[in-house]
């Protein structure tokens, strides 16, 4: 169910300080180390440095509160984190990913002390030896090293109220002995996401509107394992697993639908319909990594091989209804219109490698090169059956007719990649970096799909070839006027590849006639990004930034009655939500920011401000799945366009009050305003938040108390008129306001040595399942 209502997903990676929804891409984001010495804020040649280690935020604190503080860095959701003007922020440690999925990634940050960072680097234009696509950015997060043999850890637990209640916990621990490091984390909660929806869509002759609820519990346990063993001391050997489960039973949507259909004389015939959707899904997670790492000098130099193997497996079950009124009370809906059942699977299995190798030299240069490896098979079993209910001009069940229907697709999917970087530093104030990857991608999709209702019809076979090679290359320069005035470029041109749910073609019902559609023949796109910096005293800075997106992967909103190849027109108007390739996108932004202490350290204020300016440049007229084209009731073709400019303000505020001179108590002042704005599915209304928290350090306890989105202003708003007169108009509220209380307790030797976090072959695999 949860992918059923992927209108907010299509919005998220529009909106630079917009949370990361739950799109159809379960994200998987990884960290590493950050180191904490002194709180100052600035640039290199290839990113944002800020040392938060005499930071008065980073005491009791945990890591994702602490991210939370950190510039160009916010969250809408207190789940995921954005950085500005990005579509996507991947976490690392220690320079490298974790092997974690987006659920036990937040998790993780939000049970690691604050007291473990050294630095939290920003890098806004990754460079080429970084697998990341489209413009995601990525945080770095650097640990302190500790030396002392012993055990360490901490428990965590929070209680979360919306329109429902929500529990969490976790248990982390951490031992060293000798040449030996473990990790571990378990972790687990539930929890039920509401969403209340308004649809509207239509025509100058028809007019449709569905109204009502989403209900989605949900039930999760994950952790990991990661051990690390250093041979000598030049060769270390480690090994990590990864697991995460979650189950979503009874998932329901409930929506009432209004149907006004006004004929050529002008008058109108209304009906009205319930949809009433049931589901049961479950996913699993699980991967495993091997690395090895080879310190070849003491200037750094250094070999890193990982192999590594996941499996991802999600199982739905849905049972969608349409309902008509009863005969003689039409608000009992005790009819059955048409049911629609489907079992969706989804298996990905995935073997990947990576090899990095880093020579660094006495002159302050440093060669870097690489490659990558994956090899991924998904394979998508679905199965249909629907029912349609015939009924009497009385209302009375004369029949029931049955449509069987299957679609097993499986694709299979090779990436050869291989980088080069050079970086030098040519003098105190200059340095610079170059390189460039080449991609090898080689995919073959196969769809067998069949209809026994329809004894005639062969069986359907389509094959879906796609091989492509990418050259994408990266230069980025960084220069100090002097000791007060830095600036900064950057260049990078990136893929964007289809998620594995996003091409396995399956339709997701709203209602009957209401859908999202998945699109096999999605092929990647392109991003082409630049970005210029300016900072003043490390503390102020002004930054520029252009994206050019080719070939943007997005969804679109096709309505009206639709004409087959064979010109037959349906009885019926439909809107479907289809992915496709929908033409060409730019995003302009200029912002300027502040990260300073004021009043000695009593507050800590995090200011961002901006303009972003959006050109959207793409029409679609039909299903690229199907073939079909669009018509209005008359047979007159209809294409959907966007081809609109839309300038918008962007404000950021994250700010900390120390209340008392033994710093034990905080206050958090977080704000976040988004004006409208035009996305692929139409005009954006503003968005925007409030949130507050308290938080009280005691000992090895902190008790913590958040108010998130305290005016109720984070509703989703979309509107959108075409010139052949349809429009759309989506609302969709997600409960963002909330209380959390939560009671965290550290023990043990915090003085422990972090075990060395390392980056799995398949993590650039993870983050393109669903």
């Amino acid at each position: 169910m949860k992918k059923i209502i992927i209108l907010a997903a299509a919005i998220s990676g529009s909106i630079a300080f917009a949370q990361e929804k739950k799109s159809d891409t379960a994200k998987t984001k990884s960290i590493e180390g950050i180191t904490i010495t002194k709180q100052v804020f600035k640039k290199q040649s290839d990113r944002f440095v800020y040392d938060v280690a005499a930071s008065p935020v980073a005491k009791g604190n945990t890591t994702f509160d602490l991210l939370k503080q950190t510039p160009l860095l916010s969250s809408t959701d207190d789940k995921t984190l954005k950085i500005a003007g990005k579509n996507n922020a991947l976490i690392y440690i220690n320079g490298r990913k974790t092997n974690m999925d987006a659920e036990s990634l937040a998790q993780f940050l939000k049970n690691t002390p604050a007291e473990n960072i050294q630095r939290i680097e920003v890098i806004t234009v990754p460079g080429s030896e970084f697998q990341v696509e489209s413009s995601d950015g990525i945080i770095n997060i650097v640990l302190k090293k500790k030396m002392s043999d012993g055990t360490n850890g901490n428990m965590r637990m929070s209680n979360t109220q919306n329109k429902f209640n929500a529990s969490q916990a976790s248990f982390s621990v951490n031992y060293r002995k000798d040449k030996l490091g473990i990790s571990a984390n378990l972790n687990g909660g539930e929890n039920i996401e509401p969403q209340s929806y308004i649809l509207r869509n239509g025509t100058s002759q028809l007019k449709n509107e569905s109204v009502g609820d989403i209900d989605d519990p949900n039930k999760n346990i994950g952790g990991y394992l990661n051990i690390d063993y250093q041979l000598n001391e030049k060769n270390n050997l480690a090994l990590s697993w990864n697991s995460w489960a979650n189950k979503s039973y009874n998932s329901t949507i409930d929506l009432f639908n209004t149907l006004a259909i006004t004929d050529d004389k002008g008058i109108t015939e209304t009906s009205y319909t319930r949809t009433k959707n049931r589901a049961d899904a479950r996913n699993y997670n699980n991967s495993v990594n091997l690395n090895y790492e080879a310190k070849l000098d003491s200037l750094g130099s250094k070999l890193n091989v990982n192999a590594a193997y996941m499996i991802y497996k999600r199982f739905q079950f849905s049972d969608n209804n349409t309902m008509l009124p009863g005969i003689t009370n039409w608000a009992d809906f005790s009819r059955t219109k048409k049911t629609i059942i489907q079992d969706i699977p989804q298996i990905i299995n995935n073997f990947s490698g990576t090899v990095d190798y880093i020579q660094k030299f006495k002159n302050d240069f440093t060669l870097s090169a690489g490659g990558n490896f994956n090899k991924t098979r998904t394979d998508n079993d679905t199965k249909n059956l629907t029912y349609d209910y015939l009924y009497s001009p009385a209302g009375n069940l004369t029949g029931i007719e049955t449509s069987p229907e299957t679609n097993h697709f499986i694709y299979d999917e090779n990436i050869y990649g291989l980088y080069l970087t050079l970086e030098k530093k040519f003098s105190d104030k200059f340095s610079g970096k170059i390189g460039a990857r080449y991609e090898i991608t080689n995919s073959l999709g196969t769809a067998d799909s069949f209809n026994p209702k329809n004894k005639t019809e062969p069986q359907k076979h389509q094959v879906i070839e796609r091989d492509y090679n990418n050259f994408l290359p990266y230069l980025s320069f960084n220069y100090a006027i002097n000791d007060k005035n830095n600036i900064s470029y950057s260049f990078s041109s990136r893929m964007r590849r289809p998620s594995f749910w996003e091409i396995n073609p399956v339709r997701n019902y709203i209602t009957e006639v209401n859908y999202t559609q998945n699109n096999p023949f999605v092929k990647a796109s392109s991003t082409y990004n630049q970005e210029l910096t300016y900072m003043y005293k490390n503390s102020y800075f002004l930054i520029l930034n252009h994206s050019y997106l080719k070939d943007q992967i997005t969804q679109v909103p096709l309505q009206g009655f639709t004409k087959a190849t064979d010109g037959t027109i349906s009885e019926q108007s439909v809107l479907r939500y289809i992915r496709t390739n929908f033409g060409d996108r730019q995003e302009m932004s200029a912002m300027v920011g502040i990260q300073k202490t004021f009043f000695k350290q009593y507050l800590t204020l995090n200011f961002n401000a901006g303009i972003q300016h959006n050109i959207n440049d793409g029409s679609l007229a039909e299903d690229p799945t199907t073939g079909e084209t669009f018509v209005d009731k008359d047979g007159k073709p209809i294409v959907y366009t966007n081809n609109v400019k839309s300038t918008s303000l962007i404000v950021t505020s994250n700010n900390t009050l120390r209340l008392d001179k033994k710093k034990t108590w905080f206050l958090g002042v977080n704000y976040f305003f988004v004006d409208k704005q035009q996305i692929e599915l139409g005009m954006l209304k503003n968005l925007m938040s409030l949130d507050l928290s308290i938080k009280k350090n005691w000992n090895d306890w902190t008790f913590a108390v958040n108010l998130n989105d305290v005016l109720r202003t984070n509703v989703v708003e979309i509107e959108d008129y075409q010139p052949n007169g349809n429009y759309n108009y989506i609302r969709n509220d997600q409960y963002r306001r909330s209380v959390t209380v939560s009671l965290t307790y550290n023990f043990g030797n915090q003085k422990l040595k972090k075990v060395r976090d390392i980056e799995a072959a398949s993590d650039d695999i993870k983050s393109r399942t669903r």
